[in-house]
Parts: structure tokens; C-alpha cells; sequence
């Protein structure tokens, strides 16, 4: 097998990270605002409230799934753009969009479906850009 900590590239991972991390404030602050916050049931021009927990949560999340794909691509020997791409496709759609129209059909979220497209399709690109930043480095 390999050293799980030792083999990993860390520079990928902070990288990936970084990269998660920021596609998140793009993709929610700029990209889609209103109509995340029509998915939540929020005035579309409602701004969030900025606590700690707000800035640092989504960041950790990044964090663990970032480190988590590169684990995982570690122990696939995942080595090929194409693969990689394929990786981060499957992890994508098969995990992260899956558990998060799984949170959003509960009768809590007003506009379940667009709120699976919205959060769902940042975490599919995500996935998609940190396997990549993840084989390149």
C-alpha cells in the first residue's frame, strides 16, 4: 500500500483546497446569490450573517474532502488526466451531489430541487478541479 500521510502530495492538497475553497465564494456570493437564497426560502436579496461559522465551516469542508479525494486517488494509483476527470466525476455525482439532494428533500429547504442544483453542481465542479489540481501537482 503506500505511507497514507508520507505519499501525499501537499502541495496538491493546499492547492485543491485553496481552489474549493474559492470556486465557494465565486460560485455563492457572485454566481448564484438569488438564487440560493430563493432555494432556502431567503429574500433573493437577503446577505447572510457573517460569523465565524459561516467563513470557516464551508473552508474545514473543503479541507476534508480535499484531503479525502487525495487519499483516495492515492490508493486508485489514479496517474491520467482522463481518470482523474473520472475520478472526480464519480466522487462528484456519486457522493457529494448524491448526500446533498438527500439534506435538501427534507421539509426544511422550500425549494428542494433547485437547492440540490445549486449546492450539487458547486460540489460537482469542485470534485472536478481538485482531482485535476491533485494529479497535476
Amino acid at each position: 500500500m503506500f505511507d497514507v500521510l508520507g505519499d501525499l502530495n501537499w502541495v496538491g492538497i493546499l492547492i485543491g483546497f485553496i481552489a474549493f475553497t474559492l470556486l465557494g465564494g465565486v460560485w455563492f456570493a457572485v454566481l448564484f446569490p438569488r438564487a440560493y437564497n430563493r432555494s432556502l426560502g431567503r429574500d433573493p436579496q437577503a446577505k447572510p450573517e457573517g460569523s465565524p461559522l459561516f467563513f470557516a465551516g464551508p473552508a474545514l469542508t473543503c479541507l476534508v474532502i480535499t484531503l479525502t479525494s487525495a487519499i483516495m486517488m492515492a490508493a486508485l494509483e489514479i496517474d491520467t488526466p482522463g481518470n482523474a476527470l473520472l475520478f472526480g466525476f464519480i466522487v462528484g455525482v456519486g457522493y457529494l451531489t448524491a448526500n446533498t439532494v438527500n439534506i435538501a428533500i427534507n421539509p426544511n429547504f422550500p425549494r428542494p430541487l433547485l437547492y440540490a442544483a445549486i449546492s450539487g453542481g458547486y460540489n460537482l465542479i469542485g470534485s472536478l478541479i481538485v482531482s485535476v489540481i491533485l494529479l497535476a501537482f
